[in-house]
């Protein structure tokens, strides 16, 4: 490349990186975004889109299940696995390339090869665009990688990790899934719903560790009434691998153990932070558990480094990345009003079966942050939209600071609650009180009217329950 100087270069062209650097071209700056592998990131190709498509694909064919109960007629219905990750792959794909092209719209220069530093004011890149380059700022987008514990290290053949996860070869007909979170739980409702015999594995007392208990509770009721098999409070001691299945042992918190052969185990323990190999010691950079130290707009210890995303620590959430890249290169663009990002209104959603939906804070966490609280609950069966989709079953639940009305957080389990969440996530954003809320007129017959229905009966006014 002729001029290898910029005003801004990203490390890494996942969704916060990619974000990044459009947003800084289109402030003016002269800007790079360096990937080792792919557009998109790890969320792209192997993550939330592709998982997405996946889970589509599931939720299709439960339906074709229960076409009887529309006064439909599907006899065996049945799938084609091949078929299933090939549409996965390519809506990837698709994304992907799309992504090739916002960047290029946005005259962001691509530098394909891996970055170091070679001190704080260069970075030198191995790979097809090798060589030396500088930038007034750099920001770190690496992203993070699924975590491993010893002994349940992915091989690809009997213990996968997520990559494998979404490109098996063969349906399963029984697996365990180690690991409950986002990533353990979607996996665990696309296996079983498309037949698998799925065992979910979760150290801590309760599964989605970081959604609200009663949420969490009613999601593990939904599964299990549905036959999949949930173990809290337990953990794997020891993996036998065998050529074609694994015996797993497992051990429960009064020390009882129990073996399982299965014919395969998904290893879903969480990510870590992508932090080596990056030259970071050749600044002032300060990496703690794989995590860059940070300030509320992105900065490191090293004037001019920025870090934003997984990399940044949590919520790892790609939405989270991308608003934090934007905040970042507006801070340093001089960009009037930027203000840093509040994690208490960053979303969660987690896309398995029923889907599960947060923000802000939990009951338990609000009360432990010394509110006085108020708490709505409106359940699906309540909701005419909700039972003709034949979706019946789940919960809206609010929780409101008693003293000022401010809507402290959301949290809902069941049908279409991933789209219905940004509602509140507006309300919080805006400051809304219960009583503009209350005020609010939604649309019937919707399912968001149970979000209606959960604040007025925070306020003992509910109407349809």
């Amino acid at each position: 490349m002729a001029d290898n100087n910029f005003d801004v270069i990203v490390i890494g062209a996942g969704p916060g990186g990619y974000v990044t650097a459009i947003r800084a071209a289109q402030l003016g700056l002269k800007t790079a975004v360096v990937e080792r592998e792919h557009l998109g990131g790890i969320c792209l190709n192997w993550g939330c889109i592709p998982t997405k498509a996946l889970l589509r694909s599931a939720e299709v064919y439960r339906n074709m299940q229960h076409a009887k109960s529309f006064g439909l007629s599907c006899e065996k219905p049945s799938f084609d696995l091949d078929a299933v990750i090939q549409r996965s792959r390519g809506v990837s794909k698709q994304l992907s390339g799309g992504v090739g092209h916002l960047l290029k719209k946005n005259k962001v220069t691509v530098i394909n090869g891996e970055a170091k530093f070679d001190g704080p004011k260069k970075i030198k890149v191995e790979g097809k665009d090798a060589g030396t380059y500088t930038a007034k700022n750099y920001i770190i987008a690496t992203g993070a990688r699924a975590r491993s514990l010893p002994g349940l290290e992915a091989d690809g053949k009997v213990v996968w990790d997520y990559k494998k996860a979404m490109t098996p070869d063969k349906m399963p007909k029984s697996l365990v899934v180690v690991g409950s979170g986002a990533i353990g739980i979607e996996f665990a409702s696309f296996y079983h719903t498309m037949g698998a015999e799925v065992t979910v594995v979760e150290i801590m007392s309760q599964i989605m560790p970081v959604e609200d208990k009663e949420v969490a509770a009613l999601a593990q009721k939904m599964m299990t009434k549905d036959g999949m098999k949930i173990l809290t409070e337990a953990k794997v001691a020891n993996l036998k691998r065998n050529a074609d299945n694994v015996v797993v042992t497992i051990e429960t918190k009064d020390g009882k153990k129990q073996e399982l052969t299965v014919d395969r185990v998904i290893s879903a323990v969480g990510v870590i932070g992508n932090t080596e190999n990056l030259g970071l010691e050749t600044t002032k950079v300060k990496v703690d558990r794989n995590v860059i130290g940070t300030d509320e707009y992105s900065a490191t210890a090293e004037p001019g480094i920025y870090a934003i995303g997984d990399v940044a620590g949590p919520p790892m959430l790609a939405h989270k990345a991308e608003h934090e890249g934007v905040i970042c290169v507006e801070k340093i663009a001089g960009v009037k009003g930027v203000h840093p990002l509040d994690p208490r209104k960053i979303p969660g959603c987690t896309y398995c079966h029923p889907q599960v939906a947060s923000v802000g804070l939990t009951e338990a966490k609000a009360k432990e942050a010394g509110y006085d609280v108020k708490v709505g609950k409106f359940p699906f069966i309540g909701n005419g939209k909700a039972v003709a989709l034949g979706e019946a079953e789940g919960l809206v639940k609010t929780v409101f600071d008693a003293k000022t009305g401010e809507l402290l957080g959301a949290h809902m389990v069941g049908a279409e609650v991933t789209e219905l969440i940004q509602g509140f996530v507006v309300a919080m954003g805006l400051e809304t009180t219960e009583e503009d809320l209350m005020h609010t007129v939604f649309p019937h017959p919707t399912l968001s009217e149970m979000m209606h229905e959960s604040v007025l009966d925070a306020y003992g006014r509910a109407i349809h329950f």
